[in-house]
């Protein structure tokens, strides 16, 4: 019999009738033919009411108090649940994290999924129970409570129906579906019948907020097709399965992330592993780092950014404090009152032309970009959060994103294909384990670097404006924050394009009053790609440590939620590739 995972969020189990309402859906779904599970976050603002008890008690609360005081707001919801379900006349069990056999580590307040055992649940169903799990929630090998963080329900639905083999988990919210953009903020955004695990992914860790990137990876790891519904119509909705919306179309969204900070460490020494100290200092902390920039190094020196969330930034300040001690770096900055705004789609790694588009746009409207990091599907620019929305708003109608696309539609969601047995428990012992898909390199590319250009709105436009009408395909683009009023930009492109490129930039150069370009003709790209790169912190900090150790120097710094990008020189391609398939041996898929 087919299994359906449905998910309901706070807002859809408010009140005593969302929860009815919930209730009917469930057993419509267990009425057409399926078993069901139902998983159910805490009711409304519980959550938030509980942390301000808590607050009200002590300003440091215990974690592990933490966890067993927030895990009550969803045993409350389950247990109502099951009520309603059995008022309308129908079966049905609750079960809390620990009782389902949902087992994670022993991190409180973003604990992470190690196991899941299915008996409990597939007896309870096959005695004809609408089964409601308690999401956010699980128990460590000392049976203690623990909660899975941010987005740890949706984390629940998704992992529960990978562990059933569902045939579909349902993720019933308070909007209709994914949209290309927040519709809050851009009345234009259209609701999306279909997105790819990798758009959606990337969406997600870039402010998309109707999904936590962990359950999307749990989604693509397991193949679980995703449907996302409102709880208050029966709307089609989004599918979030392997295929995207349309073929051609080069952006399907875009995403802010509103309350960023950015962290510059200033003057690094420019040599093998000097960035693993700042990586570990960061990843040591459990803090995300999102954009992550570094720039050709100029006198033996560079500077390395990146931008963490806001709340975070009093614990990375701390961090790099020690680090430019450690490097005998010349210091550090800081910027809490920026945004980032990104542009995601699969078709951009075919179609020339996207980051020109983007850059020209904002430049139209006097937005300046301070930062750029670039992958085959998304570009990402951080800007003055006073520009933020309106910097949204442009780059949505610049791509014209709410228009229904006119080009071929994707694959229609196909269902996944039952595992083994076997492989399914093998899977299940390591659910949240970093998985590299790919370690690859590119020996075919040169690298061009503009010194010394005015940090002003339009910078990166021109540039690219220029070097794409000379028919360079540029890939990989890199401008870190600028110091004194001037910034860096370097990009590389086909060793073939390197003289033409060479000759746009000299140009542009002698125009702006800037020193003539940098160059190499052979770099080589490695790029490190997989699922849970952004909840797994270390990622970043292993791979410069394992370059480091073979003696390779990182040129260039790009990255995003699901791929690290760097450019060593050419001559070291190939053993930079060898050392990490060596350091991820442990992370393959």
């Amino acid at each position: 019999m087919p299994i359906i995972v449905q998910k309901f969020g706070g807002s859809s189990v408010a009140d005593s009738q969302k929860i009815l309402a919930a209730a009917r859906k469930a057993i419509r779904a267990q009425q057409r033919g399926n078993q069901v599970v139902v998983v159910v976050s805490a009711m409304g603002d519980n959550t938030d009411l509980l942390i301000d008890l808590a607050q009200q008690i002590t300003d440091q609360p215990p974690a592990r108090e933490m966890d067993m005081l927030l895990s009550t707001g969803e045993q409350v919801s389950v247990a109502l649940m099951a009520m309603a379900i059995h008022s309308l006349g129908h079966k049905a069990i609750s079960l809390t994290g620990a009782q389902i056999g949902i087992v994670t580590d022993s991190t409180h307040g973003k604990a992470r999924i190690q196991s899941i055992s299915t008996e409990r649940m597939t007896k309870a169903l096959d005695e004809g129970n609408i089964v409601i799990a308690a999401g956010f929630q699980g128990i460590d090998e000392s049976l203690d409570i623990t909660t899975l963080g941010r987005g740890g329900s949706d984390t629940t639905a998704v992992a529960l129906a990978a562990a059933l083999h569902a045939d579909a988990c349902e993720i019933y919210t308070d909007v209709d579906g994914v949209y290309t953009t927040d519709p809050r903020v851009v009345p234009e955004a259209r609701q999306l019948r279909q997105i790819s695990y990798d758009e959606m992914l990337e969406l997600a860790t870039a402010g998309a907020g109707v999904m936590h990137n962990r359950s999307i990876e749990f989604a693509k790891k397991f193949s679980v097709p995703v449907h996302v519904r409102s709880s208050f119509s029966d709307k089609p909705g989004t599918m979030i399965v392997r295929e995207p919306e349309a073929v051609g179309i080069p952006v399907c969204g875009a995403a802010m992330i509103k309350n960023e900070a950015r962290v510059t460490v200033l003057g690094v020494p420019d040599r093998p592993g000097a960035a693993i100290t700042i990586f570990s200092k960061v990843s040591g902390k459990s803090i995300p780092m999102d954009m992550i920039a570094q720039n050709v190094a100029a006198d033996g020196r560079t500077d390395i950014s990146f931008s963490v969330p806001r709340d975070e930034l009093p614990h990375t300040i701390r961090s790099m404090e020690e680090a430019v001690k450690e490097l005998g770096a010349e210091g550090h900055d800081c910027d809490d009152e920026v945004s980032k705004i990104s542009i995601v789609g699969l078709g951009m790694a075919t179609q020339p032309g996207v980051a020109e588009r983007m850059f020209r746009s904002l430049a139209e409207k006097g937005i300046n970009i301070q930062m750029i990091t670039t992958s085959e599907i998304k570009i990402s620019v951080l800007v003055a959060r006073e520009h933020a929305q309106e910097a949204l708003r442009t780059v949505h109608a610049e791509f014209n994103l709410g228009k229904e696309p006119e080009a071929v539609a994707g694959k229609p969601a196909a269902a996944p294909v039952p595992p083994q047995t076997n492989d399914v428990v093998a899977r299940m012992s390591k659910m949240e384990q970093l998985i590299i898909e790919d370690i690859s390199l590119d020996e075919s590319q040169a690298r061009v670097t503009v010194n010394s250009v005015p940090d002003i709105p339009g910078l990166a436009a021109q540039v690219f404006d220029d070097v794409a009408q000379s028919g360079v395909v540029v890939d990989m683009i890199v401008q870190n924050v600028g110091r004194g009023g001037r910034t860096n930009i370097s990009f590389t492109m086909p060793q073939k394009d390197l003289e033409k490129s060479i000759r746009v930039i000299r140009e542009q150069a002698d125009i702006l009053g800037c020193p003539p370009p940098g160059s190499s003709p052979r770099v080589a790209k490695l790029s490190v790609f997989g699922v849970g790169m952004k909840s797994h912190t270390s990622v970043a900090s292993r791979l410069f440590s394992a370059l480091a150790a073979e003696g390779v120097n990182v040129e260039l710094i790009s990255t995003t939620e699901v791929r690290v990008n760097v450019i060593v020189d050419g001559a070291h391609g190939e053993k930079g590739r060898a050392a990490l398939l060596k350091e991820f041996a442990d992370a393959m898929g």
